[in-house]
């Protein structure tokens, strides 16, 4: 069997590859927060039909001779650069200017997430949480020391028995001022941001959340998995009544595009050339 053969079919598998990703990348280029993919190519096992010999006083060293197999798919990398921040006017969207991520937590699972999407809203309770339901982390006590699920509400005013409450605001460094209706302010809590060693390794679990934190290596904060305060430790800070769009360009993914249609193209054009050389060989006898 030729081994051009192999090779363009593992060329159409890489290269379908390359449009999947670049498909997905065009379907969310207006999705929140969303971050583009990017596929790593490397060259296959190359089979060796003579090795290197090294030179002597009398004779020349001989270079190797070896064979590729083709190309194969190594990694699907995430683009976790900024993406374009748009005013929306509603102070519970947030969008973060720099590094890190928002930590949300699922209330029926406890199972934590973070997410670049600050499209967020207060429930019926008070509390600071996604479109799905997941809650916003961050301190959630007015000394700023207890790492919770966040709720805006009157709790911990100090004229909290005269007035009630009546708005918020989110500042820079992600603290809720809340103000009362006798026009009297206090911080409520505080949204906490999370950043990691290695954010390629967390993965995508859809509506826009990553997984795999512990796997990532976070940063910043006392513990090990502690989020920080936006501003410290490397983090970016908070734009209260922004959001932060997709980062795809696409420009650079139709260009993509043609690239990795032409190649897929080549590569088909390689398994028809091997089909009609073998076809020959077949016909050799008659």
């Amino acid at each position: 069997m030729l081994s051009s053969l192999s090779c363009g079919v593992a060329g159409l598998q890489s290269f379908q590859t390359s449009l999947d990703v670049i498909g997905n990348n065009i379907a969310n280029s207006n999705t929140t927060g969303f971050k583009s993919g990017r596929v790593d190519f490397a060259d296959a096992l190359s089979q060796t039909l003579q090795s290197p010999t090294l030179a002597s006083a009398t004779t020349s060293g001989t270079a190797p001779i070896q064979v590729g197999s083709g190309v194969q798919t190594v990694a699907i990398q995430n683009e976790f650069g900024q993406g374009t921040i748009n005013s929306t006017g509603i102070s519970s969207d947030l969008a973060v200017s720099g590094n890190g991520f928002f930590v949300v937590k699922d209330p029926s699972t406890t199972a934590t997430y973070v997410t670049r999407a600050g499209q967020f809203k207060m429930d019926s309770s008070g509390y600071l949480v996604t479109d799905k339901g997941m809650r916003v982390q961050g301190y959630n006590d007015t000394s700023l020391s207890t790492v919770g699920d966040i709720q805006i509400d009157s709790t911990g005013s100090s004229n909290a028995s005269t007035a009630s409450y009546s708005s918020y605001s989110i500042d820079a460094q992600g603290k809720i001022n809340v103000n009362m209706s006798d026009n009297s302010q206090f911080v409520r809590g505080q949204v906490l941001l999370m950043s990691f060693q290695n954010p390629q390794a967390l993965l995508k679990s859809g509506n826009s959340l990553y997984s795999g934190i512990d796997m990532a290596g976070p940063l910043g904060g006392a513990g090990s998995a502690a989020p920080a305060a936006p501003g410290t430790s490397g983090l970016g800070e908070i734009q209260s009544g922004s959001l932060e769009s997709s980062n795809v360009d696409l420009t650079s993914e139709f260009a993509n595009m043609i690239t990795s249609q032409r190649a897929f193209q080549a590569n088909a054009k390689i398994i028809t050339t091997s089909d009609e050389i073998l076809q020959e060989i077949v016909n050799l006898k008659r």
